[in-house]
């Protein structure tokens, strides 16, 4: 029965068109964020205008947006990627407005952990925006920022104690995915092949990064960051029985979940199994990423 189980598993997995994509804003974590600002990565600014974001509009590659980071009144590291746009009244009018086309606030001692995030939120004039909440806001919740359009010079300014942030180049910190993500695979099978990052899919509810270390004697270790939240969770087990299997527990807060799993002996670029979380058995793949 198993083995029906992870044969549909991996016929799935193969037909199922599969991208990983390099981005290197993701990879802007809330600790590549301070450093960025202690060690000049960015300039703080009392105001950022059209013509700032437009001489700066391609610090990260591939991407056509301003790259800024927020420091929020509640201390809190925030990224964000900006244009500076408008929005069509009628046929003979537009109204300027800011476009916030990602942003990710976190959480205060967290690595990759999400206080509040959104996708293509539009400012205009007078708004003003929150990012520990991740709403426009009304000037009796004060916000984090002020978008302003007066006199066709339209910019953004911080608000209260927050600080602006205009990012001027990358971080070599933020390190986006390997494109060569290729272990060579020896006639003889070695614990290190499990070594890396994988992206999981665990029966399309649970997404993240895994991250596997094992070592000579097969005692796994490493962490799990979800992507709904950017939450760690630490990752035990146990590999090499038989040498290309593995068994590793997730430790959620309340909770444990149990994965098995075998690792593709032909290149070692993923590990498809079952998972078990309390009394529901399910299906997981894991893209080898790094």
């Amino acid at each position: 029965m198993l083995l029906k189980r992870l044969l549909l598993i991996v016929f799935l997995f193969l037909i199922m068109p599969v991208l990983v994509r390099a981005d290197h804003f993701e990879e802007y974590t809330n600790q590549v964020l301070q450093k960025m600002v202690a060690d000049g990565f960015c300039k703080e600014s009392d105001s950022i205008s059209l013509k700032d974001i437009a001489d700066l509009d391609s610090v990260l590659p591939g991407i056509q947006a301003g790259f800024i980071i927020v420091k929020t009144n509640e201390g809190r590291f925030s990224r964000s990627l900006v244009q500076f746009a408008r929005q069509k009244i009628d046929a003979n009018n537009a109204t300027p407005m800011i476009l916030l086309e990602r942003f990710t606030t976190y959480r205060e001692g967290e690595e990759r952990t999400v206080l509040a995030s959104s996708k293509n939120v539009a400012l205009f004039s007078k708004f003003r925006f929150s990012f520990d909440l991740g709403q426009v806001v009304p000037s009796e919740l004060g916000g984090d920022i002020l978008f302003e359009s007066d006199k066709g010079s339209p910019k953004i300014s911080p608000l209260g104690k927050a600080k602006l942030f205009l990012v001027t180049k990358a971080h070599p910190d933020a390190k986006p995915m390997k494109k060569d993500n290729a272990v060579t695979v020896g006639p003889t099978f070695d614990m290190k092949y499990f070594n890396g990052t994988y992206q999981l899919n665990d029966d399309g509810r649970r997404t993240g990064k895994l991250i596997l270390k094992v070592d000579e004697l097969g005692e796994v270790l490493g962490s799990f960051y979800s992507d709904k939240d950017g939450q760690k969770y630490e990752v035990r087990g146990k590999a090499g029985a038989p040498p290309h299997a593995i068994q590793f527990i997730i430790k959620f807060p309340r909770i444990e979940q149990n994965f098995q799993g075998f690792l593709f002996t032909s290149d070692a670029k993923a590990i498809a199994g079952s998972s078990k979380l309390v009394d529901r058995d399910s299906a997981f793949y894991a893209i080898r990423v790094e």
